[in-house]
C-alpha cells in the first residue's frame, strides 16, 4: 500500500546558522568538512539580509587564522564581500591583512624554489597542477613538505588575498590603523621584494598609502603666499595637482587658468564613462629641498617638515597633460583650504626651502 505521508520540507538555514555551523567545524578541527561548510555560507550570502551579512563578517574573519590553507583564501573573499556589504571593516581587517602577508611570503618561497630547481615559466594557477608544483619545490633540506604545500597554496590563491585586502583597505579607518601599527610598512616591503611577475601590487600599494584627513602646507614661490589645506582619499599626485589648481587658482588665490569642471569632477567623485578627458598642469610640484615631485607618484611622497607635509609650487618648466581621473576610482577624493598663511608666515616658510632643481638635474 502506498503511503500518503510526505516528509516535511527541510528549511534552508539562515546565513548566521551556516556561519555557526562553520564555526563548529573549525572548533572540531574537521578540515575535510570546512570546504563544504564554507560553500554553504557562500551560497546563502546573496539572499541574506544586510544585518546578517554585517554580523557574519567579523565572525568569519575570526576563523581565518586556523582555517585550512586552500579554503582560507576563499573564506577571506567571503569576508571581503561582507565588508563591501556593510560589515565593520576594522573588525575584519586584521586577519585578512595577516593572511595577505602569509600568502606573499609563501608565494615568494615558491618563486625562489622555482628558480633554484631549474627556472622556466612559473606555474599557471588556471591550468597547471599544484601537486606537480609541490613535488618540484619540496626538499627536506630547503623547503619541507608542509612549507612547500603552503607555498603552492599561496601561489594559487594570492589573487584572492589581494581582492580581500582591497575590500578592507578601501576604508579610511583600516588604512589609518594599518599604517600606525606598521602592518602597511611590512606589506609594502613584501610587495617590493616580490618577484612573481604574474601578480601586480601597484593598485593595492597605492590604496594602502592613500592619505586621509592629512594636512598639507603649500607654498607658492612666485607669489610668496602660503596655504594650509587638508587632503582626503587622494591616491595619486595627478589627482592632487588638479585639485590644487581648482582650490588655489579656481578660488582666486593664485593666477592662472582654472581646470575644466569635468576634470575636477573626475578628480573628486565622478567616474570615467569610457571617454579620454585631458587634464593639464598648472605648477611644478617641488619638495622643500628643491627636488621635483612627479605626478606619477603619490601624495605620500611629499616630505614632512615640522610635522606637516610641505609642498612648493613653481612655474611649469614645460607643458604637461595627462588623462583625467583617479587612479583608484572606488575612493572619492577631496582637498579643502583651511586657511591662508599670513605674509610673514609664508615668507618664513619659504626662506627655509631650496631653489628647484633644473630640468637637467631632475631627469638624472
Amino acid at each position: 500500500m502506498s503511503s500518503d505521508h510526505v516528509p516535511p520540507h527541510r528549511q534552508q538555514p539562515t546565513l548566521l546558522e551556516a556561519v555557526a555551523a562553520l564555526e563548529a567545524v573549525a572548533v572540531a578541527g574537521e578540515d575535510e568538512r570546512f570546504g563544504p561548510a564554507l560553500g554553504l555560507v557562500g551560497g546563502l550570502f546573496g539572499s541574506a539580509a544586510p544585518a546578517e551579512v554585517a554580523a557574519a563578517g567579523p565572525r568569519l574573519a575570526a576563523l581565518l587564522p586556523d582555517a585550512p590553507p586552500f579554503p582560507r583564501a576563499h573564506l577571506a573573499m567571503v569576508v571581503g564581500a561582507c565588508v563591501e556589504n556593510g560589515a565593520d571593516p576594522a573588525a575584519c581587517a586584521g586577519p585578512v591583512l595577516a593572511g595577505l602577508r602569509g600568502a606573499l611570503t609563501g608565494a615568494q618561497h615558491l618563486v625562489q624554489r622555482w628558480a633554484e630547481t631549474g627556472g622556466g615559466p612559473l606555474p599557471d594557477p588556471e591550468g597547471d597542477d599544484p601537486v606537480e608544483a609541490h613535488d618540484r619545490i619540496a626538499d627536506p633540506a630547503r623547503l619541507d613538505a608542509w612549507h612547500a604545500h603552503l607555498a603552492v597554496v599561496a601561489w594559487w590563491t594570492l589573487h584572492l588575498w589581494q581582492r580581500a585586502a582591497w575590500a578592507v583597505y578601501a576604508h579610511a579607518p583600516v588604512r589609518g590603523e594599518a599604517r600606525a601599527s606598521g602592518v602597511t610598512d611590512v606589506l609594502l616591503e613584501l610587495f617590493g621584494r616580490y618577484e612573481g611577475g604574474q601578480h601586480d601590487f601597484k593598485g593595492l600599494a597605492s590604496l594602502a598609502l592613500m592619505l586621509d584627513d592629512e594636512p598639507l602646507l603649500v607654498l607658492d614661490r612666485p607669489t610668496g603666499t602660503g596655504y594650509l589645506l587638508r587632503m582626503d582619499g587622494l591616491g595619486d599626485t595627478f589627482q592632487l595637482h588638479t585639485l590644487l589648481a581648482d582650490v588655489l587658482i579656481g578660488g582666486g588665490h593664485l593666477p592662472g587658468t582654472r581646470p575644466d569642471p569635468e576634470v575636477v569632477a573626475l578628480a573628486r567623485t565622478a567616474v570615467l564613462d569610457g571617454r579620454r578627458v585631458i587634464a593639464t598642469g598648472a605648477f611644478n610640484l617641488v619638495a622643500p629641498d628643491g627636488s621635483w615631485l612627479w605626478n606619477e607618484g603619490t601624495p605620500g611622497d611629499i616630505p614632512v617638515v615640522d610635522g606637516v607635509r610641505t609642498l612648493v609650487l613653481d612655474p611649469l618648466p614645460y607643458e604637461r597633460s595627462w588623462s583625467a581621473g583617479r587612479f583608484i576610482q572606488e575612493i572619492p577624493g577631496d582637498l579643502r583650504l583651511e586657511r591662508v598663511l599670513t605674509p610673514a608666515e609664508a615668507a618664513q616658510r619659504l626662506a627655509r626651502t631650496a631653489p628647484a632643481q633644473s630640468a637637467e638635474q631632475a631627469f638624472r
